[in-house]
């Protein structure tokens, strides 16, 4: 009904601006004399209205939101409907009772007459939305932080929406070069540094806002200046939150937005890494997926993803029950229609493995699952090298022995020149895929390691140890005033492994390389300390203590992605590169796993570290002492005993 009103309305007026044209142009007297004569041009005029203006699109638009695209669309209308009808009445009467100027005034009347009253309707609308101009106590006071595309589509979601509760009262642009313009009838009123004066004129008015909303991407603005916005909002008593990109909300969600915090991953002040999606798409799209420690911090977000991919069946393995039914769950419910499988097991035993790559069948194996806390794994040598090295054998075995078309193994930068026991398995581990992957055996499986550094967020990391103690009131314990590290977030995560498995699949990719994203600057600890603290509202050493308990053993005052001796060459991802490492020969390799994995069932503590020291030779860490392990205190470096050398065939 409302098209067909459109439509009547839309022929009217076109109707209506040929008569304006030839009244402008033969004078109101003369054209009413003449009616009978003008009335034949008339009409074809205003049929050819009636068949261009459906075909350009104009009547489907909605009046309440009529933008630029409709007044495109209004000229294209007014400028076909004036050219067919120049050369349809010159077919048929040579232009008779048509004066020349008269077609050019027609499509300019036209385009007023035809985009007029939408202008004004949408006005009206948004005039009835506002509460017709007055202001509104209910409503939120914010200032908005950022004059984008973004900023705009807040302020016209907020102008045409009546269940949006938010009033606009300006835009901070950190640039200074819009201050005084109107976006969206919104003024943008100054910069940053002026934000604690317009609060304060606000107040005096009655209209004090309540939060400041970052629309700006926060990484564009600079972590500096979110610093100086959350010190400021510290101070000013209110609160600066983000909003999410509207362009990935529904319109039934703009009624309830949702404001977020800052975080402080936004901090951080690093440029977010741009992948190749749609080759990730098509390598997940239709494959079955196989992931291991599934329910970990990197395994869950990694089967989120792929599972937004629609693989054909995605398998998730987790030794722990609740963790694998936690993500089993989510999946099921954000992907009703995926086929997942969520299966209890523990990669240190390879018949449990075997069974469950033989029901799977997997195209692409990512194996997350790993001990990662450096005091655990520091204190449980077995332990941690039982998962990370046997563990990993296991799997790799397994992908071999099914033709697998790609096994992903996710490393650490612990594992170059590692000083602690956890660091070393991951690279045992590293070693024995490289020498999986360069072998010449004839398998198909391609192996590929990604190695990155801390995840912001992930269990056991920094963060939420630090939101933690926050909450307990303090103090923040840091290890030492020095200490650094990289960081990334854990979706730029799990898109480095995405994007590693595309390029470890592709032929051109050089067999053994470990890739490796470019991570930008090392934070130091306790500067994060810091910008959590303030992030939270509260004052460094008057609110919350930061205190330096002193390095844990085996760990490091800084880590490293990439080792002096490894060779770096491009990737051809950006923001990627691949390490190629010392490698060592698959039948050494073997035989090192086969009888490390003997010492650590026979409970050898001391002879699987030095086996482990022998292996990977950059190891600079500690090994435990047989008195040490027998209950008495002391402890001592030891060598490797020539018996282990001999007994795996390594070359000392």
């Amino acid at each position: 009904m409302l098209r067909g009103a459109a439509f009547l309305h839309d022929v009217v007026m076109s109707a209506a601006a040929y008569v304006v044209a030839l009244m402008l142009r033969l004078g109101a007297d003369r054209f009413a004399h003449e009616f009978s004569d003008y009335l034949p041009p008339l009409l074809v005029f205003t049929a050819i209205a009636a068949i261009i203006t459906p075909l350009t699109g104009l009547n489907a638009g909605i009046w309440r939101y009529a933008s630029l695209t409709d007044l495109v669309a209004v000229m294209k209308a007014a400028t076909a409907t004036s050219v067919f009808f120049t050369l349809v009445y010159f077919v048929v009467a040579r232009l008779e009772y048509v004066p020349r100027t008269s077609v050019i005034a027609a499509w300019a009347f036209m385009i007023i007459f035809l985009a007029g009253p939408r202008a004004v309707y949408r006005i009206w609308k948004s005039h009835r939305a506002t509460g017709g101009g007055r202001f509104r106590r209910h409503l939120k006071p914010v200032l908005l932080i950022g004059a984008s595309d973004q900023t705009e589509a807040f302020i016209r979601a907020v102008t045409e929406r009546n269940d949006m509760p938010f009033d606009v009262l300006g835009v901070i642009d950190d640039s200074g070069r819009r201050t005084g313009r109107m976006l969206r009838g919104a003024k943008v009123l100054g910069t940053i540094e002026d934000i604690p004066d317009l609060v304060h004129r606000y107040g005096l008015k009655g209209r004090r806002p309540e939060s400041l909303l970052l629309v700006k991407g926060e990484r564009e603005l600079g972590a500096d200046k979110v610093e100086l916005l959350l010190e400021q909002t510290r101070e000013l008593g209110i609160d600066l939150l983000r909003l999410p990109n509207l362009a990935d909300l529904r319109d039934a969600d703009l009624s309830h937005i949702e404001l977020k915090p800052i975080a402080i991953e936004d901090l951080l002040d690093r440029e977010p890494v741009t992948f190749d999606l749609p080759r990730i798409s098509q390598m997940v799209e239709g494959a079955s997926i196989l992931i291991t420690g599934a329910g970990g911090s990197i395994g869950s977000e990694l089967s989120r993803q792929l599972a937004a991919l629609a693989p054909a069946k995605l398998t998730l393995i987790d030794a722990s029950e609740f963790l694998l039914y936690s993500i089993d769950g989510d999946l099921r419910r954000a992907h009703p229609g995926l086929d997942i499988v969520a299966r209890v097991g523990n990669v240190r035993e390879r018949d449990t493995v075997h069974r469950l790559f033989e029901a799977a069948r997997p195209d692409i194996v990512f194996h997350a699952a790993a001990l990662k806390h450096v005091p655990i794994v520091e204190a449980q040598p077995l332990e941690g090298l039982h998962t990370n090295v046997i563990g990993t054998r296991n799997v790799a075995d397994a992908s071999i022995a099914f033709e697998v078309n790609a096994m992903v193994m996710v490393s650490t930068d612990k594992a170059v020149n590692p000083t602690n026991i956890m660091g070393a398995s991951k690279r045992f581990a590293e070693m024995y895929c490289q020498a999986l992957d360069v072998s010449e055996s004839g398998n198909r499986t391609r192996f590929v390691t990604v190695r990155f550094g801390n995840v912001l967020g992930s269990a056991g990391s920094v963060v939420p140890l630090f939101e933690k103690q926050l909450k307990a009131g303090g103090p923040i314990t840091v290890t030492h005033p020095d200490i650094e590290r990289f960081f990334m977030t854990i979706p730029e995560a799990c898109e480095l492994v995405l994007q590693a498995a595309v390029q470890g699949l592709d032929p051109q990719t050089q067999r053994g390389g470990i890739f490796v994203l470019d991570m930008g600057k090392p934070v130091k600890i306790v500067d994060l300390a810091y910008k959590m603290i303030r992030l939270s509202g509260l004052r460094v050493e008057q609110d919350i203590k930061v205190v330096f308990t002193g390095l844990r053993p085996g760990e490091k005052l800084f880590e490293e992605l990439f080792d002096a001796r490894e060779t770096l060459s491009p990737t051809g991802a950006a923001g990627i590169k691949a390490a190629l490492p010392r490698l060592i020969e698959l039948g050494e390799i073997a035989r090192v796993t086969e009888g490390l994995e003997q010492t650590i069932l026979a409970g050898d503590e001391v002879g699987a570290c030095e086996l482990l020291a022998r292996t990977v030779r950059e190891y600079t860490g500690r090994i435990p002492a047989r008195t040490e392990i027998s209950g008495t205190p002391a402890s001592r470096e030891l060598g490797v005993p020539q018996a282990i050398a001999r007994a795996v065939a390594l070359p000392t």
